[in-house]
């Protein structure tokens, strides 16, 4: 693939994100949790050991998106940035865990093999503050 095929898809992948965001009603999302300092080693990394890194792990994350270190999370994945820090109501994997927007996208899907269930508004609320906070 060259250089301006690339570039486009990129481009073209960019504008879909920005554009499925702005369609989708965040009010439907839950609130942010209320705690401060939250960081990812202390407080998200747990929730996503428990329920995305079966699929978002080191060696073959779908997606291309690798959920286990913070590295990975702020770079994102074949879709773009997953996380805006600063902007949980903006960030695509909020609104993917939340169930908001497109079913295509939630995560867990509703009826994943592993049987990994959809994350509580709490652990959403959490991951948030943690966005909200600046990601770190």
């Amino acid at each position: 693939m060259n250089f301006k095929t690339s570039f486009a898809i990129t481009t073209a992948l960019g504008i879909a994100a920005c554009a499925f965001a702005a369609d989708v009603d965040t009010s439907k999302l839950p609130p942010a949790s209320t705690k401060t300092g939250v960081t990812y080693a202390t407080d998200i990394k747990p929730i996503f050991d428990a329920s995305c890194i079966k699929c978002h792990g080191e060696k073959k994350p779908k997606g291309k998106l690798n959920l286990t270190n913070l590295a990975g999370i702020l770079k994102g994945g074949e879709d773009g940035k997953a996380v805006e820090p600063g902007k949980s109501d903006k960030s695509m994997l909020v609104l993917n865990i939340a169930h908001i927007g497109d079913e295509d996208d939630f995560m867990p899907p509703p009826k994943n093999k592993l049987g990994v269930k959809k994350l509580t508004d709490e652990q959403i609320g959490l991951i948030r503050a943690w966005i909200d906070q600046g990601a770190k």
